[in-house]
């Protein structure tokens, strides 16, 4: 079994930074694109930042320059780091990952549990 696991989430208040990370485990031989999403209360689920396996990354504009995301391919893990939070970033944050747990099946989407990052004002 293939499992996306996250860490990280929690209470800060506005300004501060918190950082997430997403462990993959299981089965994998091969992982493509990593991402970060978040759903808050009442909103759909957005794309928060991507990143390829060969590092190229891309960021919702709400975001950019706040946040970064980064990987460990050795650990197949990625991560977010994100600074100068503002309460409008309150959201849980979902991983995921493209990957392939053998030669005979395709690239499938996998999806983290999620965590809780809230932000006080």
């Amino acid at each position: 079994q293939v499992q996306l696991v996250e860490s990280g989430g929690g209470l800060v208040q506005a300004g501060g930074s918190l950082r997430l990370s997403c462990a993959a485990s299981g089965r994998i031989i091969s992982i493509d694109d990593m991402g970060w999403y978040r759903q808050a209360p009442g909103k759909q689920r957005e794309l928060v930042a991507g990143i390829t396996s060969g590092g190229i990354t891309n960021y919702a504009d709400s975001v950019k320059g706040r946040f970064t995301i980064s990987r460990d391919n050795a650990k197949n893990t990625v991560y977010l780091q994100m600074n100068s939070l503002i309460p409008e970033d309150t959201a849980v944050y979902y991983c995921a990952a493209k990957l392939r747990r053998s030669l005979i099946y395709r690239f499938e989407d996998y999806w983290g549990q999620g965590t809780q990052v809230t932000v006080s004002s």
